[in-house]
């Protein structure tokens, strides 16, 4: 019995022994099955080509920088700073209704559905929403929600905000450069660097305008100013240094903010000074003088008759508040004459007074680094009666950065340079240099530029700046409605000079259908664009360096009475 019962135990424990040693096998196989699935897998996901762009951008490229860009005295007009951006990795989210759940909490303004769509799928990365703050990125990450990241890029941001928004430009959300000296940037070496890999993580050297972002304020402000005065619908204006070409400052009003891209599409917010091309009136008539007293057609001595109009088949041209007699060629200007002012295009003559234009690049593109450029519009010839309107600035359309050109040419001696948004040294604005007009030319145009701040049309510029010797002329150009000039609608321009005695800037101001200030100003030019290019030099002038000096004797150097 005992022996029985032993071999039956010993039986029992053989029989567990031997389901024991099977279990233990099976378990092993089953490890070794395991590691091989995991090895496998790593193996596969080590030949996949990882990858590292984001909607097809490369993250180099999101993290590329630009340099700073400054003003002339070393302030900063644009800057990077570093932005959290939100992207994921749909292919590693778990549960993507939990992700849209938690995301949506922090933020609320993502749509539901564009977002579960977003984080579904087997895309490497996609981008969920950019340029964010710290604090919201600390509130996401504090999710703890697997797929979703944060990569820093490079934001630009534009502490002036509007002031200098149509010389800036803007960026777009990639910070590359859509507009303004930022697009220039690009197309020249920005992204040549960014290309190269210089540009990330790297300070660049900054980029060094002409401008000045004290004279750019001031023009800001009271263009700003003259919208509310004058309830006028634009304004606009551009100052240039007529020695070096160098602009020190150039404003559009309506502008935008730089650092809202979007808000540049807005309506009529384009830039006036170099993509909007104007009929403009008076200004133009400094140009027809020039041309005829440098082409020995006319000399300062000379008369002409304005008694009566000019006629052209059934069309008389004559003068506004004119004088109706014989007119010196100085009262010509001062008085803004029409008439006298045919009379001296046509002692030159059509064909010469065309090709003086295009001596003086008012037919052609200004060389200049705006992107946004717009080609003037005039004629390769003029009849007789085309030529007799463009005299006094109607029938032709210019930009204001041509006429500021022009004017710097006829007041610095004859030197035609063209206008830069960068630093330009003497030696090398005198080194391309183009001779339009003879010295003596450019002396006679200064005295009439003058003479006509104190005896004519530029007055009230010169009641506002009282000491700084400037000189100017109005522009006073009906607008075509409906396909006819419209006495009730016009736009006004102003050109400038300063300080005569020893020309250093040139300044156009561009009012565009005002009202009248007051029941005495009315609606011309003198009242309105005139009085803030005084407002703007007495302002601008100390800091430029230009001292005011109140002597009599100085003037009469300037404006000698037998000439008057």
């Amino acid at each position: 019995m005992a022996m029985a019962e032993t071999i039956a135990l010993d039986g029992a424990r053989k029989q567990r022994g031997d389901l024991t040693r099977s279990r233990i096998r099976w378990m092993i196989l089953g490890v070794v099955l395991g590691f091989v699935l995991v090895g496998g897998r790593l193996v596969q996901l080590g030949m996949v080509e990882t990858d590292q762009t984001i909607e097809g951008q490369t993250r180099d490229a999101i993290t590329a920088t630009r340099p700073p860009i400054l003003d002339r005295n070393g302030l900063e007009m644009a800057v990077d700073i570093r932005v959290p951006s939100l992207y994921a990795e749909p292919r590693r989210i778990v549960d993507v209704e939990e992700a849209v759940e938690k995301l949506r909490t922090v933020l609320p303004d993502l749509d539901e559905s564009w977002l579960r769509n977003r984080l579904t799928g087997e895309q490497g990365f996609v981008w969920v929403k950019r340029e964010l703050t710290p604090a919201i990125e600390q509130q996401v990450m504090r999710l703890g929600i697997p797929g979703i990241d944060f990569i820093t890029e490079s934001k630009r941001f534009y502490p002036g905000m509007r002031e200098a928004s149509h010389i800036l430009g803007s960026t777009n959300v990639d910070n590359q450069g859509i507009s303004g000296i930022e697009r220039y940037m690009d197309t020249e070496s920005v992204a040549l660097l960014q290309e190269l890999g210089l540009a990330r993580g790297n300070a660049l050297t900054p980029v060094e305008l002409s401008v000045d972002m004290r004279v750019q304020h001031v023009m800001y402000a009271q263009l700003t100013d003259a919208m509310t005065r004058y309830q006028a619908i634009a304004t606009a204006g551009v100052m240039m240094d007529i020695r070096t070409g160098e602009v020190v400052a150039l404003a559009s009003l309506p502008d935008f903010d730089p650092n809202e891209p979007s808000t540049a599409l807005v309506k009529d917010t384009f830039n006036r000074v170099t993509s909007g091309i104007f009929e403009v009136g008076s200004i133009f008539k400094t140009i027809t003088l020039a041309g005829s007293l440098d082409a020995g057609a006319v000399s300062m001595t000379d008369t002409f008759d304005a008694r009566f109009g000019v006629r052209f088949g059934r069309y008389t041209i004559s003068d506004f508040r004119g004088k109706n007699r014989i007119l010196s060629l100085p009262e010509v200007f001062k008085y803004s004459s029409n008439i006298g002012t045919i009379r001296v295009m046509q002692a030159m003559g059509a064909d010469n007074f065309r090709a003086f234009l295009t001596t003086i690049g008012l037919d052609r593109r200004v060389p200049f680094e705006l992107p946004e450029m717009r080609l003037p519009s005039v004629k390769s010839s003029f009849a007789e009666v085309e030529a007799a309107t463009a005299s006094f600035g109607h029938g032709l359309s210019v930009s204001m950065l041509h006429m500021a050109a022009a004017y710097s040419a006829i007041a610095n001696g004859g030197n035609y340079i063209a206008p830069t948004l960068y630093k330009r040294e003497m030696a090398d604005a005198e080194a391309v240099y183009q001779r339009v007009l003879a010295p003596e030319t450019s002396a006679a145009m200064r005295y009439l530029l003058r003479l006509n701040a104190l005896e004519g049309s530029g007055t009230q510029m010169n009641r506002e700046t009282l000491g700084y010797r400037t000189g100017g002329k109005t522009g006073t150009a009906e607008k075509v409605v409906d396909g006819a000039y419209s006495s009730s609608k016009v736009t006004n321009f102003f050109a400038s000079v300063f300080p005569m005695d020893a020309p250093r800037y040139a300044m156009v101001i561009m009012v565009d259908e005002p009202k009248a200030e007051n029941p005495q100003s009315g609606t011309t030019a003198g009242w309105n664009a005139g009085a803030v290019s005084g407002r703007i030099i007495q302002r601008v002038a100390p800091m430029l360096g230009v001292a005011p000096d109140f002597s009599e004797a100085l003037d009469r150097d300037l404006v000698p009475v037998t000439l008057r």
